[in-house]
């Protein structure tokens, strides 16, 4: 494909198998952790929690990565660690061995995020980073359609054979750290690299300096963090309108579909349009989206929700990043883009649970309308926004 590099292929293929591997458990996580003795509560304690370590960390060793001048290495091991942790927490039922070893899956995609967005950022020019991440965001995604449906055909065979499926799907997971040995490293130099103390919150230093396009394009996007909670909400509702687990996992697959469908294509739009254009795009889907949510009431309304939520989701994930690395020098990338990212989780962590005092208190519609109006008011916000492009 014209303009999608080899090594682009390469980190495309191991983000859709990893995919496939992570997805395939997604919709029978709750179930097995149900049926070893978890609670709702503490599954969503766990949930939170490795959540919280993926999106912190990622800001961490996104720095180290720039201060070491190296790519590779961080993302193959951070593929590794995800790999061997799903087999860990199929064989091990204690609840403290599943909290570590669903932490070491998050840790994993902590340590390889900014390093491999930091190549897929390399292997493009500001004119095609809206196509190159765009392709990523896609075969990563079809990975989501892949996982979860072989789970929904295994499961009918072997019901409630939850074990099995994770000593499975170390597979694909152990497939993608093989296929990461093809990644080679650019731009290597002999100079040495100046350093600096780093720890776990250090990358909130990089703020300071940042570009202050950077800046504003990121607080934009973190105010829309605050509103975006997690999906499990939108299967919630989905749930509460009467749609059976098999009907909710089904919209799931379809969204993903859509998602992985239209990345691509979204990200080749962005590139002639205007990678900003496409982000307001998107969120105006959101918005749209959420509105829709609070007066949907049968499974046509809920397909056809889900399905703008993946043409949202294809318009904002991949373009996002694309923005962030073109505001920032080839240098400080994975900072960058691991910053907003440990960032990001801290918004999502509000989100979600403010999103879950709203639905208690007031409920489920006055959650997805006060969500979808704040949307609305951050797409106005980078519409008026000027975005300067780095010069490195």
């Amino acid at each position: 494909m014209k303009k999608i590099t080899k090594a682009v292929w390469i980190l495309s293929l191991i983000s859709l198998f990893t995919d496939i591997s992570s997805e395939m458990l997604y919709p029978i996580m709750p179930l097995y952790l149900k049926s070893i003795g978890f609670s709702v509560v503490l599954i969503g304690v766990l949930e939170g929690f490795a959540e919280a370590i993926a999106g912190l960390s990622k800001g961490y060793f996104g720095k180290l990565s720039d201060q070491n001048g190296k790519r590779v290495p961080f993302v193959q091991f951070g593929y590794l660690l995800s790999a061997i942790s799903k087999p860990i927490m199929g064989f091990f039922t204690f609840p403290l061995w599943i909290f570590l070893s669903r932490t070491m899956d998050r840790l994993g995609k902590g340590i390889r995020t900014g390093a491999r967005d930091a190549l897929l950022s390399d292997e493009a020019t500001p004119e095609t980073k809206g196509k190159v991440f765009g392709f990523h965001r896609s075969m990563d995604t079809l990975g989501a359609v892949i996982g979860p449906t072989f789970a929904l055909v295994f499961l009918y065979f072997y019901p409630e054979n939850y074990t099995a499926l994770f000593f499975i799907s170390a597979v694909p997971g152990l497939s993608a750290f093989l296929v990461s040995g093809l990644l080679k490293e650019k731009n290597k130099t002999d100079q040495p690299v100046e350093r600096e103390k780093t720890d776990i919150l250090s990358y909130f230093i990089y703020w300071k300096n940042a570009p202050s396009s950077y800046k504003k394009l990121v607080i934009g996007l973190l105010i829309f963090g605050l509103v975006n909670s997690s999906d499990l909400f939108l299967l919630l509702m989905a749930k509460a309108k009467g749609l059976g687990d098999s009907q909710i996992i089904g919209i799931y697959i379809f969204y993903n579909l859509v998602y992985a469908l239209f990345s691509l294509p979204a990200g080749i739009i962005a590139d002639k349009i205007g990678l900003k254009p496409t982000l307001v795009f998107g969120l105006f889907t959101f918005a749209l989206v959420y509105g829709g949510m609070a007066f949907a009431i049968d499974q046509i309304h809920f397909y056809f929700l889900f399905f703008l939520y993946g043409i949202y989701a294809a318009s904002t994930e991949g373009i996002s990043k694309a923005l962030i690395s073109n505001l920032t020098p080839k240098s400080d990338s994975a900072s960058a883009i691991g910053t907003f990212a440990g960032l990001n989780s801290i918004a999502a962590l509000i989100a979600s649970n403010l999103g879950g005092l709203i639905w208690f208190y007031s409920g489920p519609k006055s959650m997805f309308m006060s969500a979808s109006l704040v949307s609305i008011a951050v797409s106005f916000y980078f519409i008026r926004l000027s975005i300067k492009k780095s010069e490195d």
